[in-house]
């Protein structure tokens, strides 16, 4: 347990926008545990090469959404994400999800601050040495031996181990959406926009629901914005069609009344869910990143791969605008979208 004085040396207080150097190796490795992590996270191999190298903190990750158990937030310690590092997959196994990278404070410096060693700061007197290596970050991205079999290797990374590094926040504490706006992660009219949005979500449950949900929809279409997000299918078997898109094509991606004609009632196509997050980017046009053929399952740490790979849309991110119990989730999850909700722009 680090003291109070350890405990400072860690915290940086980051903000939005603010600029950071990333530490050194030996430096990061020296606030490490045998188990190559700080308080729970992992330091994973592919981060090794931000190392020394200058970048801006795109949000504060003072908390993120449970993608394990989905039980809402989770609260971390001196925690930030910065812009657009995510995980490449490399050293785990070709994993295609793009992570945003989680960075502990102790693992950051303002660049006015000299290259100290942190590592007395950091660590007891009696522990003063590195029981770190990057030889043991490489073995600790697997939860299994190399030996077994292909079909049984379980990986570890910083979205498998969240539920260790962080702790359950209640949705209705408001410290942390006070941090929000204190830290720049949200706007003033996008904190205003999110809670009134939360309180029409209130008022809709006591009565009135087609009139209100109608006013919605018609005052947000003379506004340019996105219908109501919380609508469910109806179909038992899903349909499916194929359009091969390629990484650089641009698509135009399908209202939602259309998209709803092809999910079942948990908004489901295939397995693939259609999240309210996504309804706000339907309509629009945008370039197709990737194609999403592997991807870690964050419950067992298994490598799962999709029979019909969706797709990723180039700066189409979960927004944590209107998600039941994850307003402002930092985390900026890309989504995945299946070629059925899609139409190329010629």
């Amino acid at each position: 347990m680090l003291g109070s004085k350890e405990d400072r040396r860690q915290k940086l207080s980051l903000c939005r926008g603010e600029v950071i150097d990333v530490r050194t190796e030996q430096e990061i490795l020296s606030t490490l545990d045998e188990n190559g992590e700080l308080e729970g996270l992992p330091f994973m191999p592919e981060m090794l090469q931000f190392c020394g190298k200058r970048f801006r903190v795109y949000r504060r990750a003072d908390k993120t959404c449970d993608t394990i158990s989905n039980a809402g937030l989770r609260r971390m310690k001196n925690c930030v994400h910065l812009e657009d590092l995510r995980c490449g997959g490399e050293d785990h196994g070709g994993c295609q999800a793009r992570c945003l990278l989680f960075w502990k404070e102790a693992w950051l410096k303002r660049p006015s601050e000299s290259s100290t060693n942190i590592k007395a700061g950091l660590s007891d007197s009696r522990e003063n040495v590195t029981r770190c290596t990057i030889s043991k970050l490489m073995e600790k991205t697997r939860k299994t031996t190399p030996e077994e079999a292909s079909e049984d290797v379980r990986y570890s990374c910083q979205a498998t181990e969240l539920s260790r590094a962080s702790t359950p926040l209640s949705p209705r504490e408001l410290g942390p959406y006070v941090r929000d706006l204190w830290s720049r992660n949200v706007s003033i009219s996008e904190f205003l926009r999110a809670m009134l949005f939360a309180a029409f979500r209130k008022l809709i449950r006591i009565g009135g629901y087609r009139i209100a949900v109608w006013i919605y929809d018609r005052v947000h279409q003379l506004t340019g914005g996105s219908p109501y997000p919380y609508r469910q299918g109806t179909l038992k078997t899903t349909p499916t069609a194929t359009l091969n898109l390629q990484p650089g094509e641009l698509v135009h991606v399908k209202s939602q009344e259309e998209i709803l004609k092809t999910v079942d009632t948990r908004n489901r196509n295939r397995g693939l869910f259609f999240d309210v997050e996504m309804v706000r980017f339907c309509g629009g046009k945008y370039r197709v990143l990737q194609r999403v053929e592997k991807i870690i399952n964050e419950r067992t740490g298994k490598m799962i791969r999709f029979p019909t790979p969706p797709v990723m849309l180039e700066g189409v991110t979960c927004r944590s605008e209107v998600g039941e119990g994850k307003l402002f989730c930092p985390r900026s999850i890309y989504s995945y979208w299946r070629e059925i909700w899609l139409e190329r722009v010629k």
